[in-house]
């Protein structure tokens, strides 16, 4: 029981974490996220940014301020010769209203260095060495701040009166805490704003994140019906553009599908037909000959001439089925070398030429250059075998079939033209599906399984190529094929 309630806890462990997984990696999640971050980081830069700004601000016009104060006093220390005789009660109150005023400490100092007068009166007498009097001294005034201690430090020169010569220097401590003060309710109060503003935030992204990602599941729950074949295709969700192009992608994905699905079937069904087909006639023979007695050796041999000739296009289709079945892998091998396309159409001319003889069909090659090509020369072989005895069979007698051979600097042609039947134009887009014939009774005179043009359109396929067929019904046909020089894999 133990281990069982461990194995409950570690599994229930193991799903926990997935959802959380799964929640994480969401699109609600993201958008949330996003939408948190373009708000907040811009919201708290703006209020780093302006407590910044205001307390330097502040710092600069107390500064100022008090920088200015200095000035005064110094002027008036210097009127009443301050720095000689410290028993003046005007001065003496200046400096101790503005160490009031301003909550500060202010030191007067001699050019010995010695500080003469202290409000604070700690540090008469002795004396102080600091850079920023003895700057001060040499003609600079200076100020700093000290933001760890919350103070400002000012310097001023005195100068004798009447003269420029530097007599003495006041330096002035005053306390920053009313700019602190300032500074924490400012803050208190952005930090209000800046929560409240998250809140509104939040909200706003969960009712955003809602708003894109329910369209999703939607489609999602749509194509779920499809998969569990409740509906034949995905409703159209209009909400966004990108989910109305998802229904369409999706929805022309199934027709696709389907219209693969119901070729196989046909296929399959054709097949059977075609199959089944020389069997029947084989079998009506074979029951002819032993339902009847004392037949003719002379009928036996005919008997068995038209079951040879079934056997033999029966044998027909299962080899071109064979050969487009291999040709409709997807990891079909094809054999590339060079090869003289010249001297390969001569051959397949050659091949043919007594089927053309039978019916004294004139076969011209035409030349216009030699072309070497990276092809597969055994399926190229077949596919242009297949157009050429097909425009040779679907011709008239006395007819002619032209073949011509071209290239430019990246594909090479070859076009294959009959005055042969010709194909209706509502026959021209169907010629090059498996069994499919335009005049099947025609054809069946004819001989042939209905293959060859597929097997000749998946052979150029595979070399990167394109076939198209022109014809006008009663005048002829041609075929043209394109096919790169150089195979590319990819």
């Amino acid at each position: 029981m133990c281990t069982r309630s461990g194995e409950l806890v570690i599994i229930s462990r193991g799903k926990l974490h997935s959802k959380i997984k799964d929640k994480i990696k969401s699109l609600r999640f993201y958008v949330i996220v996003m939408i948190m971050c373009a708000a907040i980081l811009p919201g708290a830069v703006a209020y780093f940014g302006v407590i910044k700004a205001y307390e330097a601000r502040a710092v600069s016009l107390q500064t100022a301020e008090i920088q200015n104060q200095c000035t005064i006093l110094c002027d008036q220390l210097a009127s009443y010769h301050y720095l000689e005789e410290r028993s003046s009660e005007v001065i003496n109150a200046g400096l101790t209203q503005m160490t009031n005023i301003y909550n500060g400490r202010v030191m007067i100092i001699n050019s010995d260095l010695e500080v003469i007068k202290d409000t604070y009166a700690l540090d008469e007498g002795k004396t102080i060495v600091s850079e920023n009097v003895v700057r001060c001294m040499q003609g600079t005034s200076t100020n700093y701040y000290d933001k760890e201690n919350h103070y400002i430090e000012v310097t001023s020169p005195i100068t004798e009166s009447g003269s420029d010569k530097i007599a003495g220097v006041m330096l002035a401590s005053v306390s920053t805490d009313t700019i602190e003060d300032s500074l924490e309710i400012l803050s208190s109060r952005g930090k209000v704003i800046l929560g409240t503003m998250l809140m509104l935030v939040l909200a706003l992204a969960f009712l955003v994140a809602d708003l894109l990602v329910r369209p999703l599941h939607k489609i999602a729950s749509e194509i779920e019906g499809v998969t569990e074949g409740y509906a034949d295709e995905v409703a159209r969700v209009d909400r966004f553009t990108e989910t109305r192009q998802i229904s369409d992608a999706f929805n022309k994905t199934l027709a696709r599908l389907k219209r693969i699905d119901d070729s196989r079937e046909e296929f399959v069904s054709n097949v059977s037909h075609e199959l089944k087909t020389p069997l029947a006639s084989m079998k009506v023979l074979a029951d002819s000959l032993v339902t009847q007695e004392n037949v003719p050796v002379e009928l036996y041999q005919e008997f068995m001439e038209d079951i040879a000739k079934e056997i033999d296009r029966e044998n027909d289709i299962i080899m071109d089925l064979l050969t487009l079945v291999k040709m409709d892998k997807r990891s079909q091998d094809i054999n590339v070398r060079q090869v003289q396309v010249n001297e390969m159409l001569e051959l397949i001319l050659k091949r043919l030429k007594p089927i053309a003889e039978k019916k004294n069909v004139e076969v011209v090659l035409e030349s216009f250059r030699p072309v070497t090509a990276e092809i597969d020369e055994v399926k190229m072989t077949l596919a242009i075998s297949n157009l050429v005895e097909n425009a040779i069979k679907y011709n008239h007698a006395d007819g002619w079939v032209h073949v011509s051979l071209n290239a430019d600097h990246k594909f090479f042609y070859i076009k294959v033209s009959d005055s042969g039947i010709g194909i209706p134009e509502e026959d021209q887009a169907h010629i090059f599906e498996r069994f499919y014939r335009v005049d099947k009774s025609h054809s069946r005179e004819i001989g042939g399984t209905g293959l060859g043009l597929a097997i000749a359109r998946n052979a150029v396929i595979m070399h990167r190529g394109s076939i198209k067929v022109y014809s006008t019904h009663g005048e002829g046909t041609t075929f043209t094929v394109r096919v790169p020089l150089i195979y590319v894999t990819s």
